[in-house]
């Protein structure tokens, strides 16, 4: 099987974690013959077609930049499968804090789905949030499911907003629609928001420009939609949970071919 037929039969099984979509993407391009070339042009159109996917950039641009591409490919698949991120999220938390989250982040929901002394606020981005509440509730959460009109009062009375990163440049993110103004509402509230961004999704600054695009060129229509880093308190990754002011971090170099319109 092509790896482009590979992939759009792995995207029309439905949504897919970041990891998930990663680790299909790197059995598919082992497929190709070793030709640089064409893996950088499978790279790009498979880009094209998750534009958002952060980890997904990092895993190319690892691949274009190495001299041993499959290799690359595989070891970057293992620091997803170990990476620690949704742990330090979910043991940061106070104890018996109150939580607001939007839509179905898959790593904030790893993470409190550990966590039964926590009350979780699920806001309902993408239609996405009783689905969510069912399956915390089932862990044994104290789980509210919040139509996005209340999002103002869920998180203006939280101790704690996670807002998830599909991708983070250094002076923004991209992630569910609603994410602006949560934070917003946090930040004029004083209520902690967090910023969880997954390893691999903090990208070079034109990288994420080039991944926001899809996003600022559609944005009525668009899931998804830019938020300052400014409005976060912390950011949570791989490392813990540090501050958000000076924060800095890219998990892949600049890899400029990526950056050329799919062939």
């Amino acid at each position: 099987m092509h790896p482009m037929e590979h992939l759009r039969y792995v995207a029309r099984a439905g949504d897919l974690s970041q990891e998930v979509l990663v680790r299909e993407t790197a059995s598919a391009l082992g497929s190709l013959a070793s030709d640089p070339l064409e893996l950088v042009t499978v790279c790009r159109r498979i880009l094209d077609k998750f534009p958002i996917a952060g980890a997904l950039w990092s895993m190319a641009a690892r691949i274009c930049a190495s001299s041993q591409p499959y290799q690359a490919a595989r070891e970057f698949v293992a620091e997803l499968r170990v990476d620690a991120t949704a742990d330090h999220a979910a043991d940061a938390l106070p104890d018996g804090a109150s939580v607001c989250l939007l839509g179905w982040p898959d790593l904030a929901a790893d993470g409190l789905g550990r966590r039964s002394d926590v009350a979780v606020r699920i806001i309902d981005a993408y239609g996405e949030g009783a689905g969510l509440a069912r399956r915390l509730a089932g862990n044994g959460c104290d789980v509210t499911d919040v139509p996005l009109a209340g999002l103002a009062a869920a998180c203006s009375t939280a101790d704690v907003i996670l807002v998830e990163a599909a991708a983070a440049g250094p002076e923004a993110l991209i992630a569910a629609g609603g994410s602006h103004a949560a934070a917003a509402v946090g930040y004029v509230s004083g209520v902690e928001v967090w910023c969880i961004v997954g390893q691999g999704r903090a990208l070079p600054q034109p990288l994420f420009e080039a991944a926001a695009s899809s996003v600022a060129r559609d944005p009525w229509e668009c899931d998804e939609e830019l938020v300052p880093v400014g409005l976060f308190s912390h950011v949570v990754g791989p490392g813990g949970v540090e501050p958000a002011a000076g924060w800095q971090r890219t998990d892949c170099p600049l890899a400029a071919e990526l950056l050329r319109p799919p062939i």
